[in-house]
């Protein structure tokens, strides 16, 4: 099997669109580049700012101002852990700030956009605008390749497809590879991948990085809880595929 880490390079740009999204997805690669000696910039679109809280004490801050700063410091807390990258917020380079668009879920299981999304919502920016944004960053950065969803964002958030739209012109522009997260909770992905990453050596960190995630999951045991009472195995292989 072909090293992913060897495969991504030495410098590499992670494209998500909120906080705990980089380390559900991406945890265990985040921590491993690092402790090798890579370079990694995570780019978080918004602060998601509209998302669901979980039950219990932190359950307050759903829907208030101040869920984005909580969810800026947990953020910051959950990159520590798996090893301090680089990070910007998409569009801080010209004082632009994207908003959560929220989502609904459609009938087939996977999110749809939501009716309420506001006018500054990360979906609705005009995709040229987030290009640029990215663009400004991946150019300062000079990532190797750059990481981000599969076309369909995953499980569907309008946001997480507006950051893979973003991504693939970003790295057909600067003719960089672009490698999609294979998103183990909709799709198994290739059984015995050239992209594949067994996480237990970073296993720790990512553990730890989602701890500090606590108003969006909560640990239990091998796996993880969602907000929304969703459940899922902490994923010790991160799986993606080369989409460039």
């Amino acid at each position: 099997m072909t090293d992913l880490l060897t495969a991504l390079g030495d410098r590499v740009l992670f494209a998500h669109a909120h906080p705990d999204d980089e380390t559900i997805s991406t945890g265990g690669t985040i921590a491993a580049l690092l402790a090798r000696g890579a370079a990694v910039l995570v780019v978080t679109g918004t602060r998601g700012e509209r998302g669901e809280v979980v039950p219990g004490p932190l359950h307050a801050f759903e829907g208030t101002p101040a869920l984005a700063p909580h969810r800026e410091r947990e953020l910051a807390a959950a990159l520590t852990a798996l090893g301090r990258p680089q990070h910007a917020w998409l569009g801080e380079e010209r004082d632009r700030r994207y908003v959560d668009s929220g989502m609904a879920w459609g009938p087939d299981g996977f999110a749809v956009a939501a009716e309420d999304a506001p006018g500054d919502a990360l979906s609705l920016a005009p995709l040229d605008e987030v290009v640029a944004d990215l663009t400004a960053l991946a150019t300062a950065f000079e990532p190797t390749s750059i990481v981000s969803y599969d076309v369909r964002g995953g499980y569907g958030h309008p946001d997480h497809v507006r950051m893979r739209e973003a991504a693939g012109a970003v790295a057909e522009r600067l003719r960089l590879p672009l490698v999609e997260i294979v998103e183990p909770r909709v799709d198994d992905g290739p059984g015995e991948s050239a992209l594949d990453l067994l996480t237990l050596g970073s296993l720790a960190a990512k553990r730890a990085a989602m701890t500090a995630h606590a108003s969006q999951l909560t640990l239990d045991g091998d796996d993880f809880v969602l907000s929304g009472g969703q459940r899922h195995p902490v994923g010790v292989v991160e799986r993606y595929r080369s989409a460039r």
